[in-house]
């Protein structure tokens, strides 16, 4: 039976002497798929004393948090889904304030402190702004998590200097941890901590047997014994199971339906009629079907009978059809669903009576500027739909790009995508970092880093490169043997215009730019590139006319050669005459 995240919680609070309790603190713990998803989560929020309306700012920002976060994308990683959602409620919190009586003075506005924690696979996630603290039980003792945002005017005087509510715009700590089983984590108002030792918490934990809503209770009213007069919340968590490594969402889908049997022109299958094959390989075979309901043609595509035994291939498989459920683009191809019950592992998907863009480019060696430049925003686009979904495509290249009878560009095969929000639950090890084709694949690929979105840039400035050169590569065969830093530091770009000459220097230079070895030194944005491919860039425009060694090389070399002759008979003659 596979394994899903298990914890414990254990809450308090307590209004201390104040007639009002401005701390204010929730937990969720999904089930299902969320779980495996989105993960547990815990918020904890303080309003400040001088403030009347305090106590509304941190149970909006405790509420809204804990509902938001869950109502997020769920391909986007945690970092993204909590610091979206918490921005948007500062937005919220400081739009109160201005919109209210308080306007002018924000100790009596909607402000809040707020700390969070996510605890999804095997890493807790905190995020934090404010003077509550979170913790983790270590050896006996408290590990602190968090920094105080207070500044200190005096010993007795001090204000906040961070929490929500108080700027249009908030900087929020945000730390990633690794978690075992048997980890303690607190969060606690300052109301807790001033008047504790360090010690004493990890002591009452212990003594408590695992009843942690019992032990929250004894720490809170230990605090009040010692003389806190503030509002008092604690909240505890304990991990007392941690999740296999695959996502169960991916997982079930692989291990939950037979493999398809042999498909056949004329066979019925599952509701579909097969027309012909499309196209067959080690990785999958893809037909042409008539769903028999609907009437209409779609693709199905089965997994390869050779990789059948492949757990990691049967994943990206299944999360093909699972990414393409969740974008929605006119430039990504767009999935099948019919009604009816699926009873076997397939993908389906809408049908596009065209051409791969290999294809266009085989009937198309030398194509003009304004042509590529449509096909190339229309993939961009496509990316771009998948980027904000936090999803690299992976294995961009000329046979996953297909182009309609209209002339509508569409992205294939997501099968090797990456998804932030399911690959922060896999173990560094579980990672497969080069899935797509070598020519098109990102240098930093080779050294094992990640993919990005400057990645799938990379791809789509080689696809670029190679429709306007006729079929070259930027670096040759070099790219995909620079497998080391120092290697990629040699790659040499071959500038575009040694294949077009009719090609204007300054598109050669955005595609440079593009095709940097580096991915911080790429655009940082695809519309940036897009945007240079089609206005020039006025940096690029001064080096609009090459260098002699690329326009004429043999010219370049004998100029030089005749140089460093007269050099050396200008020499000589100089110490002939001494």
């Amino acid at each position: 039976m596979p394994r899903s995240l298990r914890v414990r919680l254990g809450q308090y609070t307590h209004p201390g002497p104040k007639p009002v309790n401005q701390d204010f603190h929730g937990a969720v713990v999904p089930e299902g798929a969320l779980l495996e998803t989105k993960g547990v989560a815990l918020a904890l929020a303080d309003g400040i004393s001088s403030s009347d309306v305090a106590h509304i700012a941190s149970e909006s920002a405790v509420k809204g948090f804990l509902t938001d976060y869950y109502a997020t994308p769920e391909t986007w990683s945690t970092k993204t889904s909590a610091l979206k959602v918490i921005q948007g409620i500062n937005a919220w919190l400081h739009m109160q304030t201005r919109n209210g009586a308080s306007r002018y003075d924000l100790d009596r506005g909607y402000v809040c402190t707020f700390t969070a924690l996510v605890i999804k696979g095997a890493t807790a996630h905190l995020f934090h702004s404010g003077d509550a603290r979170a913790y983790r039980v270590v050896a006996g003792g408290l590990e602190q998590l968090t920094e105080d945002h207070r500044r200190w005017i005096s010993r007795e005087q001090s204000y906040l200097s961070r929490a929500l509510g108080m700027d249009e715009h908030v900087e929020i700590d945000y730390l990633a941890l690794t978690v075992e089983v048997g980890d303690t984590f607190l969060l606690a108002t300052d109301g807790v901590y001033e008047h504790l030792a360090a010690d004493e918490i990890p002591a009452i934990l212990a003594a408590s047997d695992d009843d942690l809503e019992r032990a929250a209770e004894r720490i809170v009213h230990q605090a009040l014994e010692r003389g806190s007069d503030d509002n008092l919340t604690l909240q505890i968590l304990r991990i007392d199971a941690l999740p296999d490594s695959d996502p169960a969402v991916l997982r079930e889908g692989a291990e939950s339906l037979p493999f398809p049997p042999e498909l056949r022109p004329g066979m019925a299958f599952d509701g579909y009629r097969i027309e012909r094959e499309l196209h067959h390989s080690s990785r999958s075979h893809v037909y042409l079907a008539v769903d028999l309901e609907a009437q209409r043609q779609v693709v199905l595509k089965t997994p390869s009978v050779d990789l059948r035994d492949d757990p990691a291939y049967l994943e990206r498989f299944v999360m093909e059809d699972w990414v393409a459920r969740r974008i929605d683009n006119p430039h990504v191809v767009r999935p099948w669903v019919p009604a009816r019950k699926k009873h076997y592992l397939y993908n389906a998907s809408e049908y596009i009576d065209g051409q791969s863009l290999e294809q266009w480019m085989k009937d198309h060696p030398k194509p003009d500027l304004e042509s590529v430049r449509g096909i190339v925003e229309q993939i961009a686009r496509g990316l771009q739909a998948l980027h904000r979904q936090e999803i690299v495509h992976q294995d961009l290249r000329p046979q996953n790009v297909l182009i309609d009878r209209q002339g509508t560009v569409k992205l294939i095969d997501l099968g090797s995508a990456r998804v932030a929000g399911v690959s922060e639950a896999l173990p560094p090890d579980r990672h497969p970092h080069i899935l797509g084709t070598v020519q098109y694949t990102a240098p930093e690929y080779f050294l094992g880093e990640p993919g990005s979105p400057q990645s799938d840039l990379y791809a789509l400035a080689v696809i670029t490169y190679q429709m306007l050169s006729g079929g070259h590569l930027p670096y040759g065969a070099q790219a995909a043997r620079a497998t080391t830093l120092a290697a990629q530091h040699k790659l040499r770009y071959r500038p575009l215009r040694e294949h077009r000459p009719d090609i204007p220097a300054w598109i050669d230079e955005t595609l440079r730019k593009a095709l940097q070895p580096r991915p911080e030194k790429r655009y940082a944005e695809l519309s940036e590139f897009t945007h240079d491919l089609r206005n020039p860039n006025p940096a690029y425009l001064r080096k609009d006319r090459p260098p002699l060694i690329e326009r004429n090389p043999l010219l370049f070399w004998k100029t030089l050669s005749l140089v460093l002759a007269l050099t050396v008979i200008a020499l000589l003659g100089r110490e002939a005459l001494k």
